[in-house]
């Protein structure tokens, strides 16, 4: 059978198959026998190639190709890392830099107002706030300052840009190697950042922001002004902000005049201004001044020659500051300062009435007292309050040792009385007509379930009110509370200035309710300066830091509150006490009045008394009620204290008799009476309304308004 031929390529044949021709059939008619075939040509035989050249040796074992690929890859994945974490950075960036504090608003200080405290003699001996100096150019403070400062805290200040990565490495290197800080690697700049703008939280964020705003500051201001902003403005300790502040805290002179010890002195306290300070330690202070010295001298700004020299004279130009007193007044005047006018918030110098003098003097006898005698009969601490018969404090102090206690138990302090407060029951029995011959009888005495006795145990039978008052005969009080009534008695301690809540019964002649000793002794004035009602003050007048007065005292007192005659017979009774009664322990070498208070238990001890001239009041006790001191009574260490105290306070005074108003011939009962009936009146209002309003009335006396 024979094969049809194969069809023309690409006629008809949508396939496009073909048939070689030495494939096909031959027609039968051929004799059926093919033609021999040709063999193909072999692929060398197609066509001839040029032989291949030798290849070169391959480096490093043969594999250059792998290593460039590689490469190239390590290339590419380090270059997407510093992509990747100028990404992360920025992204860090820009989120702290979202609540960076107004950079515009960097030069508006904020900071408490600062309020001095000057003595009558004009000392100043408290402050309270941020004390600034005169804001200085770079220029005008001492040359020595910025040398101490950046020989010690920045040598490279004037090279790098805010931040300083030598600094921070030698700082890190140094720190590994002692195994604890030692070094810091902030910048000035870095410092000033922090200062003005930031938080003092150590913490990634508050880092971040120190150094965005210290490039920030170094772009906007010049070195000098970077430098002077930051001198002007450091905290330097004892409250001073600012090396114009310290110097005159420090040395009395201006930042202009600092001389090369005293600008280390101020370097030195920029690591730690309380532990360095030439006031808190000198020591340290001198140590610390020693290394500044060194540092200067390998910054190249003095030779070796002048530190040496300076370390030895240095020290002697420190200004001696005395032992800080009258901090509890301080205090006590700070609680009231909102009663002074329109002087909060503001820079303000206090005028105050107080004798600084006497008031070391009445610190000092205090301590001494609590830490031998007192210690020895169980009394841990005490209060004095000293004041002219005006009013005015000329000292006061709240405790045995202000560091360890600022509890101000003369002016916070409430305690018992005890007999301290009998002159005001005998003071209101002399206003209905009394006299201190009259005779009472010392006998038992019971009133319902309460029977009071005298401290001796003993009764005496029938003495005189003379009599009754120094010794301090209990009976006898509880008699005449009876007698005229409670409320006349309290009536009678509101009109002196006592503003405590009083129990409406016979206990109030014991003293059973508690009072505190500034009140205390303001009452005792008015029986001092005649019967004039007065209200404790310690300030004369307040003037900004310039002199220009802010505030006036204008206060004249209550007026008459005492009858005339009733004040005489109480300074004959007094005067007793401390002449033959239970007060000889206080007698001085002029005319005295005063009485002495023992509580129950002997829990409080007290002795009130006065001149012409001063009136003090003195407390021991404990702060902790539960505890009972060693049989201590008010005429025993309280009395000794304040006689010590009162010679002080008149030293170079002359005798004067009392303020003792002549008596009449004849009482005035009608004089008597409306004392009485004033007196009931204004007691009923006090148990109807409470204490508030005579409380107010107080407080605007104190503070003339």
């Amino acid at each position: 059978m024979a094969v049809p031929p194969s069809r023309p390529k690409g006629a008809g044949n949508p396939f496009k198959l073909s048939i070689d021709p030495a494939d096909r059939l031959l027609p039968s008619g051929s004799g059926g026998e093919m033609p021999p075939r040709e063999p193909p040509p072999s692929k060398k035989a197609r066509e001839p190639r040029e032989p291949r050249k030798p290849k070169a040796p391959k480096k490093n074992g043969g594999n250059g190709g792998g290593r460039r690929i590689w490469l190239r890859r390590l290339l590419m994945w380090g270059l997407t890392l510093v992509i990747w974490a100028g990404i992360g950075v920025a992204g860090i960036v820009a989120y702290y830099a979202i609540d960076l504090p107004d950079i515009d608003r960097m030069t508006a200080q904020t900071r408490r107002p600062s309020v001095v405290f000057h003595s009558v003699e004009g000392e100043t001996f408290a402050a309270y706030g941020d004390l600034y100096g005169e804001p200085l150019e770079l220029a005008e403070m001492s040359p020595f300052i910025a040398q101490a400062v950046l020989a010690t805290e920045d040598r490279r200040f004037y090279s790098h840009w805010g931040v300083d990565p030598i600094g921070l490495a030698r700082a890190l290197f140094v720190n590994l190697r002692a195994g604890h800080t030692v070094q810091g690697g902030s910048t000035i700049t870095q410092q000033l950042a922090k200062n003005l703008f930031l938080t003092p939280d150590r913490n990634m964020k508050r880092k971040v922001q120190e150094v965005l705003m210290a490039f920030w500051l170094e772009k906007r201001f010049s070195k000098e002004q970077i430098l002077g902003l930051y001198l002007n403005r450091v905290y330097l300790g004892s409250g001073t902000f600012g090396v114009d502040a310290a110097a005159k805290r420090y040395f009395d002179v201006s930042a202009r005049k600092v001389d090369v010890y005293q600008a280390a002195v101020l370097a030195g306290l920029l690591k730690a201004p309380s532990r360095y300070s030439p006031l808190n330690d000198p020591e340290a202070s001198r140590k610390r001044t020693s290394d500044v010295l060194d540092n200067m001298v390998k910054a190249g700004y003095i030779d070796q020659k002048t530190a040496d020299t300076v370390q030895v004279t240095g020290a002697a130009q420190l200004v001696k500051r005395p032992i800080p007193a009258g901090r509890y007044f301080a205090d006590w005047v700070m609680s009231n300062l909102d009663q002074f006018g329109e002087v909060a918030g503001k820079d303000i110098v206090v005028h105050t009435t107080l004798d600084i003098s006497l008031q070391r003097k009445v610190e000092a006898d205090l301590k001494a007292m609590m830490a031998g005698p007192g210690a020895k009969a169980h009394a841990s601490q005490g209060a004095v309050v000293v004041m002219s018969p005006d009013g005015a404090i000329r000292a006061l102090t709240g405790g045995k040792d202000y560091d360890d206690s600022q509890f101000n138990r003369a002016t916070q302090g409430l305690r018992q009385p005890g007999s301290a407060f009998k002159p005001f029951v005998y003071l209101t029995a002399m206003e209905k007509g009394r006299t201190p011959d009259d005779v009472y009888d010392d006998a038992p005495i019971r009133l319902g379930n309460w029977s009071p006795g005298n401290y001796t145990g003993k009764y005496l039978g029938p003495i005189p009110l003379r009599q009754a008052l120094a010794e301090s005969v209990n009976t006898v009080a509880v008699r005449l509370v009876e007698e005229v009534g409670p409320a006349r008695v309290i009536a009678t301690a509101r009109r002196l200035g006592i503003t405590a809540d009083l129990r409406g019964d016979a206990t109030l002649a014991l003293g059973t309710s508690e009072v505190s000793l500034l009140e205390m002794t303001t009452a005792y004035a008015a029986l001092a300066n005649g019967g004039y009602g007065i209200a404790a003050y310690g300030v004369s007048h307040i003037t900004d830091p310039q002199g220009q007065v802010l505030y006036q005292r204008q206060g004249a007192g209550f007026g008459q509150v005492v009858s005339p005659a009733a004040l005489a017979r109480m300074h004959d009774m007094m005067s007793a006490v401390i002449t033959q009664g239970s007060g000889k322990a206080a007698r001085l070498d002029r005319p005295a009045a005063g009485k002495t208070g023992t509580t129950q238990d002997y829990r409080d001890a007290w002795f009130m008394g006065f001149t012409a001239d001063y009136v003090t009041g003195v407390w021991m006790g404990n702060d902790d009620y539960r505890i009972e001191m060693k049989k201590v009574t008010g005429g025993g260490l309280p009395a000794q204290l304040w006689k010590q105290i009162m010679v002080a306070a008149h030293r170079g005074l002359p005798a004067r008799p009392l303020r003792t108003p002549e008596i009449p011939a004849e009482p005035n009962p009608a004089e008597s009476v409306g004392d009485f009936v004033a007196g009931a009146a204004q007691a009923a209002g006090d148990v109807a309304k409470g204490i508030g309003g005579a409380i107010d009335d107080l407080l605007k006396g104190i503070f003339g308004r």
